[in-house]
């Protein structure tokens, strides 16, 4: 009965899904979203982007390396994504030698292209709706409902049932996901194939994928040509394998043709792909708790140690390799973190949710149900009951666990009780072990001393940030036993450890001590962080409990709200496959100022500063920009088109996702938001928030005329 009303209620949807806003489910389109899109502009039937029983745009479009999107573009498996979704497998393969993060890499044939170790391609086979068979399991048993319907471990135990009842196939390359959507009123089946042998096939210079760097992260206008390229290999078979020498190039289902023809303003565009979290259904005290602890954190903290490497990095080319992914995942959510308090306050969010929540509770008044006013006043008392061990917890993650490398020692607690039993055969075991994760550490950490100066300056915010009474034992101590002095806390950390260097721990693993161990102040440290990380965890679990059940039922009364109120539902952003929709649109980001929707290869010149790292520009670039050599990758002016923006409703993970046109045809390739829609992860602002993204053409200038890599052109499927 309630799988009857939940699809009644979105099918209701397609009455007044706007454009610009939402995330919306694949197998819901046909029903909410398909009549709005045609009157857009699409120019195809709704099966060719999503079809249950044949092949689509969804069998072109692949979550890349588990955190951003990809599209397939060619018959032999080739993949385009991003620069810096790539950006971590292309640092794996660099060396000092061969820094193909600043020099680029480009494959003169299938032997040259380079595996990556470690990074994976996946595709969506099915998508089903299983709310009924998850709700039949549920009712079981009322309590372990309560316990278990968000439960990561519980629903998983759930997919296995529903693939062996129907017959699914699960193969060491198949995942079966059962995710939960609208606060586990509805869930959603997931079968994917995983592709484990990818390999590196053309990355341009960081120079063009990462042209403006931090200075232009999260802004518009971009001149950035953040892209990558790799291509799937397969067994002979065409099935997934790990990788082999024998392994060919993935012959896909599907392949997405790219159109030269450009974009105009207030085109109609649809891109699909993975968007990570977003938090739609939030009240205003979570919008607060949100500016005050999440954003707090990694504005204050990332501060201290983004300053901190980059001055390391700046010193030594071999370090600034190392480092670089690091630097710049950390560097990503700093600037988010940073603009969404700014617009939120701007944009007086916490107003508007106000006035959401306000409807209703009224709305629960007029129909008599008083259980969304229990869930509003339930989810009040735990954001307020939640914030030390909340922000504590995420000081401590902040700073250290994610912080620093250094505190990612291997464990020691086998070793202990092998030493504490006097048991010679364990030890010898656990010895063994430990030798070989102890070898895996010491190549994350070849850089001590900078560790050790990104230290001094995150256990410093640390105490600012937690009061004395709440810090860990070796924080708080310090300030007795060493007077405050941090460079003290350091000389313990980094020189009296048994992981102090290769040598301290070689030779105490010649004679493992029990007494060493108990006594190491590095060892002391991370079971601390540990210990209080867990402290923190027992606080929240049950708030965290209740929390998700009134959560539920707020979410059950914010759908029938928008409901009534024809307005848009959707679920929040949780890693799966969405698309959403929208038009090419500018926007005037502050009084008496306008934004054009695209940037040219003009711009990438003007912007240019040959004593900032981050505006350098090729010589080869300079070269073809003052020739004019632009092949066909021009607009009607004879500009070189370079990024471009929509009105689309995107967030985190949405990185590398195909922009179409109303054909299905890629225009661009998704990477970014601007500054002043960073707030959407929250509240979307139809008239701020945009999606950034280079054009295609820009991407083909770079592999062909740049790059000269024509073996690629002649892969793709262009369309003029």
């Amino acid at each position: 009965m309630k799988k009857n009303v939940l699809i009644g209620l979105f099918s209701l949807a397609s009455l007044f899904a706007k454009a610009d806003e939402g995330m919306w489910l694949l197998p819901d389109l046909k029903t909410q979203n398909a009549a709005t899109m045609l009157e857009l502009g699409l120019e195809m039937p709704i099966e060719d982007i999503y079809n249950e029983s044949g092949s689509s745009i969804k069998d072109a479009v692949v979550h890349f390396g588990r955190g951003c999107t990809g599209e397939v573009v060619s018959s032999k498996g080739l993949v385009f994504t991003n620069h810096h979704c790539g950006y971590g497998a292309i640092q794996k393969l660099s060396s000092v030698e061969n820094d193909y993060l600043t020099d680029g890499y480009w494959a003169k044939s299938g032997a040259e292209e380079l595996a990556c170790d470690g990074l994976t391609v996946t595709f969506i086979n099915q998508i089903l709706d299983v709310t009924a068979f998850v709700e039949a399991e549920l009712a079981k048993d009322k309590k372990e409902m309560e316990q278990n319907f968000l439960s990561t471990k519980f629903l998983n135990e759930v997919a296995d049932n529903f693939a062996k009842q129907n017959n699914i196939e699960v193969t060491p390359f198949t995942e079966i996901e059962l995710r939960p959507f609208y606060g586990g009123n509805r869930y959603m089946l997931f079968v994917k194939t995983v592709y484990k042998d990818i390999r590196l096939v053309g990355t341009p210079p960081s120079s063009i994928g990462k042209y403006g760097a931090d200075s232009d992260n999260w802004m518009w206008p971009r001149h950035t040509g953040d892209f990558s390229i790799f291509r799937i290999y397969a067994d002979k078979d065409g099935k997934p394998a790990e990788y082999s020498a024998d392994n060919v190039p993935y012959l896909p289902k599907k392949h997405l043709s790219i159109n030269l023809g450009g974009i105009q303003e207030d085109q109609f565009t649809f891109l699909m792909g993975f968007p990570g979290r977003n938090w739609r259904y939030m009240i205003a005290d979570e919008v607060q708790e949100r500016m005050e602890t999440t954003n707090y954190l990694r504005h204050h903290v990332r501060d201290k140690r983004l300053a901190a490497l980059m001055n390391e990095m700046q010193k030594d080319a071999a370090v600034r390799i190392h480092y670089a992914s690091k630097y710049a995942g950390s560097a990503n959510y700093w600037k988010n973190a940073i603009g969404m308090n700014e617009g939120l306050v701007r944009l007086k969010v916490i107003d508007t949710k106000i006035a959401q929540q306000n409807q209703l509770l009224a709305y629960g008044r007029e129909i008599g149900n008083s259980s969304y006013e229990k869930a509003f006043k339930e989810i009040q008392t735990i954001v307020k009951n939640r914030r030390m061990p909340k922000l504590h917890r995420e000081a401590l993650a902040e700073c250290f666990l994610t912080g620093l490398d250094y505190t990612k020692i291997p464990s020691l607690k086998t070793l202990e009780e092998a030493l504490n039993l006097k048991d010679k055969d364990g030890v010898a075991i656990a010895v063994a072990n430990l030798e070989t994760e102890a070898a895996k550490y010491f190549e994350e950490v070849p850089y001590p001393e900078v560790e050790r100066n990104v230290a001094r300056e995150l256990i410093a915010v640390y105490k600012e940030i937690i009061p004395e009474s709440e810090q860990i034992a070796m924080i708080a101590n310090s300030n007795k036993v060493y007077k405050g002095d941090v460079d003290k806390i350091l000389v313990a950390l980094f020189d009296q450890s048994i992981f102090a260097s290769q040598s301290a721990f070689d030779a105490f693993i010649k004679k493992p001590s029990l007494k060493k161990i108990q006594k190491d102040p590095l060892v002391l440290f991370t079971k601390e962080i540990k210990a209080k990380m867990n402290e923190t965890k027992k606080e929240m679990a049950d708030m965290d409990l209740s929390y998700s059940l009134a959560h539920k039922t707020w979410v059950d009364g914010m759908m029938k709200l928008h409901i009534k109120n024809n307005t848009p539902i959707y679920p929040d952003a949780n890693s799966t496959m969405r698309l959403t929709y929208g038009k090419v649109r500018g926007y005037e980001p502050k009084d008496a100022m306008e934004y054009r929707y695209y940037t040219t290869l003009e711009g990438v010149m003007q912007k240019e500063d040959p004593n900032n790292w981050e505006f350098v520009v090729p010589a080869k670039l300079k070269e073809l920009y003052l020739t004019k050599d632009y092949g066909r990758y021009t607009n009607e002016k004879g500009e070189v088109p370079v990024c471009f923006i929509v009105d689309t409703d995107n967030t985190g993970g949405n990185s590398g996702s195909p922009l179409m046109n109303s054909k299905g045809e890629l225009l661009g390739i998704g990477f970014d938001r601007n500054y002043e829609g960073l707030t959407g992860d929250i509240a979307f602002r139809p008239s701020s928030q945009r999606a950034a993204v280079v054009d295609i053409r820009y991407v083909l200038f770079i592999i062909d005329k740049f790059a000269g890599a024509s073996r690629i052109i002649e892969e793709l499927t262009i369309v003029d």
